[in-house]
């Protein structure tokens, strides 16, 4: 039964063609951040860490929230920040999936043939 559930969201996190999109597009953005936080030198800060937030907004709000009522230590704090942003994109991708099944389960209403 718990293992039912798990597959049934693993495949709509993962099994379909919208929420692998997703996620392949937030590997590739988490990739280029990746490579231009450690080999390009910057005068000033990057700003490339802000598409991952662009990415995974809305639901990376809504966690950042929280942490702010866990205490000023918990939310500025890097493993508070990853976990949050993954959290928040498996969610999205799963809601991606949900929206999907959704349109390909809709049920099609009769139409009365015209003479």
């Amino acid at each position: 039964m718990k293992s039912e559930r798990l597959t049934g969201l693993a495949r709509l996190t993962f099994g379909n063609r919208a929420s692998q999109v997703y996620l392949g597009l937030v590997v590739a953005v988490a990739v280029w951040v990746g490579i231009d936080t450690l080999f390009v030198a910057h005068e000033d800060a990057s700003l490339a860490g802000v598409w991952l937030g662009f990415l995974a907004a809305p639901t990376i709000f809504v966690f950042f929230l929280g942490g702010d009522l866990l205490g000023e230590a918990v939310a500025e704090s890097s493993p508070f920040f990853y976990s949050t942003l993954v959290l928040s994109v498996l969610i999205q991708a799963a809601a991606i999936g949900a929206f999907v099944r959704l349109l390909r389960h809709r049920p099609r209403t009769a139409h009365p043939r015209q003479a």
